[in-house]
């Protein structure tokens, strides 16, 4: 039988974190001007991904822990509103939800010029290249140039990625506050994703300490077996690290030394021309 929280406390051991579930940090909001019903909206929409594009009214609520009345007429909303389409009890987004990206990344000078920059530095080393973005306790991407594909699940435009175990992430998190810090190591479920992940947040702390210190962050088989990665960061005008902007190889292919001699100074390059671009 599992021990309980206070149990294991009791033994001397670290009690183990349960991340709270969308509908529960939606719940514990108490600004009055804050719309649940748009915000148990706009988690419906999230609970999609590249893995299920097909999703029952039982699997979002599991997902995200609405009630499945809730997430019934968040459904028929956008349904309504021709967001969402539905066969049966499954349910799918429809094209139009690119309209609620597109009016960020058409009007995002960082979005619209990197492509170019990206795909250059993709030609010159034959590797796919991101571009991402830390938001909450994930890096999002917001543009790629991909010349295979490297890892089990398809990135794109849009794909999230968890920060702890990511070049792109540990560069964004070694650039944080220490307030900020501190908060996403509060929401965030440290999980191996293979045995080469590092879970623990006092190693992730010194990690993260080199990392801004070195100015790169070089990550090993630890999001996918096979898998190696480097990362810069991308500054705006202020100094502040906006972005992060890596290569991802496979590991059997490319060494960590051709990573750190080749494939590093043509991302400092970039990230400087790309730094041009923002505010």
């Amino acid at each position: 039988m599992a021990r309980s929280n206070s149990a294991a406390a009791e033994d001397g051991a670290p009690a183990v974190k349960k991340p709270l579930t969308i509908a529960e940090e939606i719940d514990a909001l108490t600004d009055p001007s804050f719309m649940t019903s748009l915000a148990r909206g706009l988690a419906v929409i999230r609970a999609f991904s590249d893995q299920r594009r097909s999703l029952t009214i039982a699997q979002i609520s599991h997902r995200t822990g609405i009630p499945r009345a809730a997430v019934r007429r968040c459904l028929h909303t956008l349904r309504q509103l021709g967001y969402v389409d539905s066969e049966a009890n499954n349910f799918s987004l429809k094209p139009k939800i690119l309209t609620l990206g597109y009016s960020y990344l058409s009007s995002t000078p960082l979005t619209v010029s990197a492509q170019p920059c990206l795909n250059a530095i993709s030609r010159t080393l034959n590797e796919s290249c991101s571009l991402a973005m830390f938001d909450e306790t994930e890096v999002l991407y917001v543009s790629r140039s991909a010349t295979a594909r490297i890892m089990s699940v398809a990135l794109n435009t849009g794909s999230r990625l968890p920060a702890y175990c990511t070049s792109l992430g540990r560069v964004l998190l070694a650039h944080l506050s220490d307030d900020a810090l501190n908060a996403y190591f509060a929401r965030v479920e440290l999980k191996a994703f293979t045995d080469k992940t590092v879970v623990s947040e006092a190693r992730i702390r010194e990690i993260l300490a080199k990392v801004k210190l070195s100015g790169y962050a070089l990550v090993e088989e630890e999001l996918e077996i096979g898998l190696r990665s480097i990362a810069v960061p991308v500054h705006g005008a202020s100094g502040n690290v906006i972005a992060a902007l890596n290569i991802g190889a496979q590991a059997t292919r490319v060494s960590a030394k051709k990573m750190r001699e080749e494939f590093l100074p043509a991302l400092l390059r970039g990230a400087q021309e790309l730094s041009i671009l923002l505010p």
